[in-house]
């Protein structure tokens, strides 16, 4: 499988007052196959969102992307004018964002706001012409034909939901962002949704990132899952590996605060403690101070990268069998 988009080294920082800048991506890698899905699960705060502005090039200061290289198609992204970058996005990168069911126009029909698309990006001035184009997104979603002629507020939530995605699908573009596409949904209309994408994922051909707090549904639609914490990817596998035995203490948290995928589940852990602050990054392991694990050698060596064949960790002490037994083996006395 050929790789359609290729991240090496990408670092984002946010300037704050005094021109102290805090690093919410460090130094990430990954690549995403053609007709591939990665999702990137992680807590809030750990880097996601910004990576996804960052690969369309949305920042505005104080974010600035400080180091890296993003290429799509074989094109760097970050290294074009704005003239083309303006040509390249929705064309061939385009984006689902959070809330983004308040991203449609509320006073102006459904219509008109495809026209407005097709216009802007010189597809055609035929309103006719746009008209079908529109109807055949609307189709592909879904929806039926007839709500082109209503307003926003006409229609449900999930329905808001499809449009913004047929929009985005607009151009045909190769890689599609979603940025917590089914927030505000239930879970009963998040999984039809979707489905749908992955259904028109196989049907249109193009590949997908997808950013969501919902592991489940992650690792049920996506082909890899990369775990982030703290600005750093600490984890990525196939979904089936992540969910069978995830080898980062991080992800293993992640993993066993969602109720169970099949049937009922005894305990939920959790991850004690909060998300570190990135102002004040420690020496060692950035995940220290809450994994259950920790022992000497995390508090003072950054650990490194470890792959096994398609996988990668960053741990000094992975996980065996989904970490059964570890906090037996690792007691609070034996970690100091």
């Amino acid at each position: 499988m050929a790789e359609l988009l290729q991240v090496h080294n990408l670092s984002v920082d946010y300037l704050t007052l005094g021109d102290t800048a805090v690093r919410a991506v460090d130094d990430v890698s990954f690549h995403i196959d053609e007709q591939q899905s990665l999702g990137l699960a992680g807590e809030s705060g750990c880097g996601k969102s910004t990576i996804a502005y960052a690969l369309m090039r949305l920042h505005k200061p104080p974010a600035l992307i400080t180091g890296g290289q993003v290429r799509l198609m074989g094109e760097d992204i970050l290294a074009m004018d704005e003239r083309k970058l303006r040509t390249f996005r929705w064309n061939t990168i385009s984006m689902v964002f959070q809330s983004a069911m308040n991203c449609l126009n509320p006073v102006v029909k459904l219509r008109k706001q495809f026209f407005e698309i097709y216009q802007h990006h010189g597809i055609t001035k035929n309103r006719g012409e746009a008209r079908h184009y529109a109807e055949e997104l609307m189709a592909l979603v879904g929806i039926p034909l007839a709500r082109l002629d209503d307003y926003p507020h006409q229609l449900s939530g999930g329905m808001r939901q499809r449009v913004v995605i047929a929009m985005a699908l607009a151009l045909r573009p190769r890689l599609l962002i979603l940025d917590e596409p089914t927030t505000a949904l239930d879970t009963v209309v998040q999984r039809e949704i979707m489905q749908e994408i992955d259904a028109l994922k196989n049907k249109l051909g193009f590949s997908i990132l997808f950013i969501t707090h919902d592991l489940s549904l992650m690792i049920e639609f996506c082909d890899t899952v990369a775990v982030m914490y703290a600005g750093k990817f600490v984890e990525q596998a196939s979904s089936k590996n992540i969910i069978d035995s995830p080898r980062h203490p991080y992800t293993h948290g992640l993993k066993n605060s969602f109720p169970s995928l099949h049937g009922d589940i005894e305990h939920l852990e959790g991850i004690p403690g909060t998300p570190l602050n990135l102002r004040n990054v420690p020496a060692g392991c950035r995940f220290q101070e809450r994994c259950f694990a920790v022992r000497n050698r995390c508090r003072d060596v950054e650990p490194e990268r470890t792959t096994e064949g398609n996988r990668f960790f960053t741990c000094h002490y992975p996980l065996k069998n989904d970490g059964e037994g570890y906090h037996r083996k690792y007691s609070r006395t034996e970690q100091r």
